[in-house]
């Protein structure tokens, strides 16, 4: 394999200067720390996600896990763990705060809501298997089948745009 085929990213990073983007969501802010598309990543990829007082990730599910860890804020996780129905159904709610961690089990539609009025919620998502494939859901009853593919996902469709530069 040739090194021009070689993504070459500085090995550390300061969070601060990484591309950060909204990919057209009112209140969402994105930050690829660590990924499939732009570093080369394999096995994890790491996001560091944040949501403005009352906004929401949408009601999604995914064929990978997912670990969050809560940095800053507080706020609302919906879960609903029956990916072996027809259709999500209604999600139990876990309040989240910072410092907490959870996971989403694999194929488990899941919401996170920033549901206090006065504070960002910032969160790392860490998922395996990258570059993720997102089915949406437009509410907790919408059949599993109906659900809409999104592969790339924004982030990962804006890298792949980004021309590699070759510095050999």
């Amino acid at each position: 394999m040739g090194s021009s085929s070689l993504i070459r990213v500085p090995l550390v990073r300061n969070i601060s200067q990484l591309p950060e983007d909204n990919y057209g969501r009112d209140g969402f802010s994105h930050v690829t720390v660590a990924g499939s598309a732009l570093h080369g990543m394999k096995e994890v990829e790491v996001w560091l996600q944040t949501l403005t007082p009352g906004s929401h990730t949408p009601i999604h599910r995914h064929s990978c896990e997912e670990v969050f860890v809560v940095l800053k804020g507080s706020g609302t996780l919906f879960l609903a763990s029956s990916s072996h129905e027809k259709y999500p159904g209604k999600p139990q709610e876990f309040p989240i705060f910072a410092n907490s961690t959870f996971h989403i089990p694999v194929n488990d539609a899941h919401q996170v809501w920033n549901t206090n009025e006065h504070e960002d919620l910032q969160f790392l998502a860490i998922i395996s298997r990258p570059p993720v494939k997102v089915f949406t859901y437009e509410d907790w009853f919408m059949p599993h089948i109906a659900a809409k593919l999104k592969f790339p996902y924004y982030w990962d469709e804006q890298c792949l745009q980004q021309p590699v530069k070759d510095e050999l």
